[in-house]
């Protein structure tokens, strides 16, 4: 597994807080058409599903893997009996 995801979920979080600082010091209030707010949340939106989705997928798999572990050795005690 890449953490690649999560790496652009925190850039696009500090993107969002650049924006943020941005519109504070300098008034903007639009970024394009959009209002410069939108902007802001939606990437940091973007960003927090990134980062809490990786986070989420990993300790997925690391449960996964603890349950597989713990079979295992379960079934290695058995063979002791044989």
């Amino acid at each position: 597994m890449s953490r690649v995801p999560r790496f652009i979920g925190y850039a696009l979080m500090v993107a969002a807080a650049l924006v943020a600082v941005v519109m504070k010091r300098d008034g903007v209030e639009n970024i394009g058409p959009l209002p410069a707010v939108a902007v802001a949340l939606f990437l940091g939106m973007v960003g927090v599903m990134l980062v809490f989705t990786d986070l989420m997928v990993r300790g997925l798999y690391a449960q996964v893997g603890a349950a597989k572990a713990a079979a295992g050795d379960e079934e290695t005690k058995g063979d002791d009996d044989v």
